[in-house]
C-alpha cells in the first residue's frame, strides 16, 4: 500500500512540475514581447517552431521581427495577460490552452483591449519544454476609455525606474533597490477645502453638494 501510494505522488509531483515549467514558459514569451526582449520571448519556443498569428505564420524569431515593429509604432506599452490554462500532458509533448487579454496604451492615448486563446502544443527536449507550434485564436476586440495615468503628478513616481521595453525597465534591476525618499500621505497636510469639514463635525455646517453633472476632466 505504502509503494502505491507514494509512487502516485511521486507522479502527481511530477505532472505539477511540468505544468509549472510550461507555465513559466508561456509567461517568457509575455513578457519578452511587453519588454521587446527577443531572447527571452524567444527561450520560450524551439528553434524548429512554427506561430500562426493573425495574418503571419512562420517561425517564432521572425514573429517577434514582425510584432515588434508594429508594437513599437503603435503602442506606448502592452500587456500580454495571461489567465487560466488547461494542460493535456502525455509523455513528452503537452498541448495546452491559455486564454489571455491583451491591453495596449495606443499612441494616440486610446486603448485597445483584446482577448482570446493561444493553443500551443509543447514538447520537452533535452528536459526543457518550449512551444512547438502555436495558434493564437482572436474571439474579441474593444477600446475602452482614456484616464490619466494614476500618481502621474508625483515628482518622483519613477524614481525607482520608468516602465520601459528594454532591459532599463525596473524589472530587470539587480538588486531592486529604493531611491525614493519617505513619504506617507496620510501624514501630509490636506488641502484646504477640507480642513473646515474635519474642525467640525455637524454636516449642517459643510458645504452643499451640487447635484448637477461635471464635465470629465
Amino acid at each position: 500500500m505504502s509503494s502505491n501510494f507514494d509512487a502516485e505522488r511521486q507522479a502527481r509531483l511530477e505532472l505539477l512540475l511540468d505544468k509549472q515549467e510550461i507555465l513559466e514558459c508561456l509567461t517568457r514569451f509575455s513578457r519578452g514581447m511587453d519588454r521587446f526582449d527577443r531572447d527571452l520571448y524567444l527561450s520560450a519556443f524551439h528553434e524548429d517552431a512554427v506561430m500562426a498569428a493573425g495574418p503571419f505564420v512562420g517561425s517564432a524569431g521572425d514573429c517577434y521581427d514582425w510584432a515588434m515593429p508594429m508594437h513599437e509604432a503603435g503602442q506606448e506599452a502592452t500587456h500580454h495577460n495571461l489567465l487560466n490554462v488547461t494542460y493535456d500532458i502525455r509523455n513528452n509533448t503537452a498541448h495546452t490552452e491559455c486564454y489571455y487579454l491583451f491591453v495596449g496604451r495606443n499612441r494616440d492615448d486610446s486603448n485597445w483591449i483584446a482577448g482570446g486563446r493561444y493553443i500551443d502544443r509543447l514538447e520537452r527536449r533535452d528536459g526543457q519544454w518550449r512551444i512547438a507550434m502555436r495558434t493564437n485564436a482572436i474571439e474579441w476586440s474593444g477600446m475602452v476609455p482614456t484616464m490619466p495615468l494614476p500618481f502621474g503628478e508625483i515628482p518622483d513616481i519613477h524614481g525607482n525606474g520608468a516602465p520601459a521595453r528594454s532591459k532599463d525597465d525596473p524589472s530587470y534591476m539587480r538588486p531592486l533597490i529604493n531611491s525614493r525618499a519617505p513619504a506617507n500621505p496620510a501624514t501630509m497636510p490636506q488641502p484646504e477645502e477640507t480642513a473646515p469639514e474635519k474642525r467640525n463635525g455637524n454636516p449642517a455646517s459643510r458645504p452643499a453638494i451640487s447635484t448637477k453633472r461635471r464635465s470629465p476632466r
